[in-house]
């Protein structure tokens, strides 16, 4: 997914956004946050509290990008839910990263100056794991590696953090949802604690969505992008969450995907990402929007 600017405070519990704000000009500030229950299962809207705020890539403004750094610094600052990006080596591990090619957050091109462009499904897991991962953000993250999902898994799981998993480029990788749902059974993520709170796998790709609700329909699920509303009834019948660009929202359509009730029988929820460093609490819960990934 794309990241953008809304800057979330360092300090305090950032996990949810309360309904108190003094000044419709104010950005997010810390007194604005408060932990509340997670299975609460309250809808933010206008005038209530409770729009939750995930962790995008980790706290990827502190520390780089997808990386075990990037889950702890979000732990740090009080940050519950993170989200993180899956794709598959070459020799069918799933690793974390983003971007379909090491080129921008690692030191492939240096270490492997001959394999352009640094996809990631031309690399085996050995060969990711020698790569540096931190230098690009830091000096003081040099080292830091590009970790396998069991690695990310277990690390939430010593943390006690919950995962919006986004399953990249599935075109890229056939068969990866069902893979994924493995790990995530080998690891303990598919018991009934983590499947009821602790747990969501999202895309852009909306057969993948399908194909994960089909494999584990006990599992949330959400479609990234903004469909068009005639299209929502037919997506509910295996999403939960619909999750859009910030910019791509209005009053019709999230009224649309609010009249609308997923597969486990509850209101379609919308978690928006890409939102501008200028927005303000106050216009986030007047959308009604549920959360926001950054």
């Amino acid at each position: 997914m794309l990241r953008r600017s809304l800057r979330i405070p360092a300090a305090g519990a950032a996990y949810l956004l309360t309904a108190a704000v003094s000044s419709s000009a104010m950005v997010f500030a810390p007194d604005e946050f408060a932990e509340l229950s997670a299975s609460s299962g309250t809808r933010a809207g206008p005038g209530t509290a409770a729009t939750r705020v995930i962790a995008h890539r980790g706290a990827s403004r502190y520390a780089p990008e997808n990386t075990l750094a990037a889950v702890d610094a979000a732990h740090r600052r009080g940050f519950i839910w993170v989200e993180n990006d899956v794709q598959r080596s070459k020799d069918g591990r799933l690793v974390v990263l983003h971007d379909t090619t090491l080129r921008r957050t690692t030191d492939a091109a240096r270490l492997f100056p001959g394999r352009a462009p640094w996809r990631v499904g031309d690399f085996t897991a050995a060969e990711i794991a020698r790569l540096d991962a931190g230098s690009w953000f830091g000096k003081r993250f040099k080292g830091e590696r590009v970790p396998t999902l069991a690695d990310y898994l277990r690390r939430l799981d010593h943390n006690g953090q919950r995962l919006l998993l986004e399953i990249k480029a599935p075109e890229k990788y056939p068969g990866i949802e069902a893979q994924v749902l493995r790990e995530l059974r080998a690891r303990g993520w598919l018991d009934h604690a983590h499947v009821r709170s602790r747990l969501v796998i999202q895309s852009f790709c909306v057969m993948c969505v399908k194909t994960v609700h089909e494999l584990a329909p006990q599992v949330r699920t959400g479609i990234l992008g903004a469909p068009d509303v005639r299209k929502l009834a037919g997506y509910a019948r295996f999403a939960d969450q619909i999750n859009p660009r910030f910019s791509a929202l209005s009053s019709r359509w999230l009224a649309a995907v609010h009249r609308l009730r997923g597969p486990h029988g509850r209101t379609l929820e919308v978690y928006a990402w890409d939102v501008a460093k200028n927005t303000t609490a106050r216009s986030v819960r007047a959308r009604g929007v549920e959360g926001v990934i950054e």
